[in-house]
Formats: C-alpha cells, sequence, structure tokens
C-alpha cells in the first residue's frame, strides 16, 4: 500500500551506472582469449580492444531490437573486437560466433550494493518501478540473471522503443508502460545530457544520482549519492507539498 501523502507513484530508473555495473572485462577477455583460442594479449591490449567494442555497441545499441537483430549487433561488436586485436597482434584471430562468444563471456553485470536494498524499501512504499535504458533488447534477460528483475514493475529499452534517451519519447513511453503521468513520477538516472535533460524534456522531475566520479548537478537537480538516500528524498519532496 502506498504511504499517505506521498507525491509520486512511479519510479523510472537508469539502468548503466544506476542500478547495474559491469565487472572489468579486460581480465575475463585475456582469459577467454587464452582459453578458446590460445592467445596471449596484455592489459594495454586488451583495454584498447574492449574500448573500441564499447563505442561501438553505444553507437549501434538501437539496432538489437529482437532476436535476430540481437545477434547481427553482437556480430558486428565482436568483429570490431577482433579487428583491433588483430591489429595490435598482428596475427589473424578466429572470427564469427566463436569471437562473439568470446566477447559474450567477457562481458558480466552486477547491480550495486545499494540497489536491492532500495528497490525493497520502493517496492514497500506502493511505488511501481520502472526501467528506461539505452540498450538493446537483452537487457530484461540482464536484469533477471543479476536478480533485479523481481522488484520491477517494467523494463524498456531504447531499442525496444524507437528512441534513446535523452529523446522524451522513450520517458513518454516508459510513463505510458506504467500507466501513470509525468506529474506522478520522477526519473533517477546518473548523466546530465540522457537522465535529467530527457526527463525535463518529458516533463518528468529528474533526481541525479552522483556516484563516484559520477556527473555534478546544476541547475537545482536534486542529487543523491546512493539510492538508500531516494526513499528520504520522496518523503521530503511530499512534506513540502
Amino acid at each position: 500500500m502506498a504511504v499517505r501523502g506521498l507525491r509520486r507513484r512511479a519510479v523510472l530508473l537508469d539502468a548503466m551506472g544506476t542500478l547495474v555495473e559491469l565487472e572489468p572485462p579486460v581480465p575475463r577477455l585475456r582469459a577467454e582469449l587464452s582459453r578458446r583460442f590460445g592467445v596471449s594479449v596484455s592489459d594495454a591490449q586488451a583495454e584498447l580492444a574492449v574500448k573500441a567494442e564499447i563505442a561501438h555497441y553505444r553507437a549501434h545499441l538501437d539496432e538489437g531490437r529482437d532476436e535476430s537483430s540481437l545477434r547481427a549487433l553482437r556480430m558486428s561488436c565482436a568483429e570490431v573486437l577482433r579487428q583491433e586485436l588483430q591489429q595490435a597482434l598482428g596475427r589473424n584471430l578466429p572470427g564469427g560466433q566463436s569471437m562473439v562468444d568470446a566477447l559474450l563471456a567477457s562481458l558480466s553485470f552486477r547491480p550495486f550494493s545499494d540497489v536491492v536494498p532500495a528497490l525493497t524499501v520502493l517496492k514497500d512504499l506502493g511505488l511501481s518501478l520502472l526501467v528506461l535504458s539505452n540498450w538493446d533488447v537483452s537487457l530484461p534477460d540482464v536484469l533477471r540473471r543479476i536478480g533485479i528483475a523481481p522488484y520491477l514493475d517494467g523494463v524498456l529499452t531504447s531499442a525496444q522503443a524507437g528512441a534513446r534517451k535523452p529523446d522524451p519519447a522513450l520517458f513518454q513511453a516508459g510513463l505510458e508502460l506504467g500507466g501513470v503521468s509525468a506529474e506522478e513520477a520522477i526519473h533517477v538516472g546518473d548523466s546530465l545530457r540522457e537522465d535529467v535533460a530527457g526527463a525535463r524534456a518529458a516533463g518528468v522531475a529528474p533526481v541525479l544520482l552522483v556516484r563516484k566520479g559520477g556527473d555534478d548537478p546544476a541547475g537545482g537537480v536534486p542529487r543523491i549519492r546512493t539510492l538508500a538516500e531516494l526513499p528520504g528524498l520522496l518523503a521530503k519532496q511530499a512534506n513540502q507539498n
């Protein structure tokens, strides 16, 4: 049951940097390359290859709209990884599905330590919790694997919506998914450009999560340093109105 006087009905949440983080991929990639192909690469070589793959993924993530297009996206990402490694090593490496498998085995996500306790409290407050993220269609599977999915009422990615943050269309689609108005929701994320600007453009009140090394707030944006602070912020806002 919702807490009496609480203004909001829904919390929209960013994924990467807010709910989840990528475990260091360089050691995992080095191990996978050695195990699968008998190839030894340095940390620096692996890091450059990973950075190139991530840049390619971020530019093309919205292409992963369904199972078929997701396979194609992963194949293109693996090819970028392969080419970078080949350039560094001066030798040919296997491509195709074998490199896709090595890449996927190198990428492992985990929730931040404050996530499950905070989501538990927010659910107890009667709030609907929806994830809006610039991600391909695989995000719901990622959230299931790391144990976050049971706390969520919906997940919407930019690949599914056909719009990525800061485009307000993604936020509007999230509001429709949750059956709430912009005034009844807040959005929590760690990016001024994507989360704060996008939420404001959609008429949704933003909250900036500033973890270590995150963006600093501007323009009077409410700021929290951990999701554990969010219920208190919501209660404070309710008392001010």
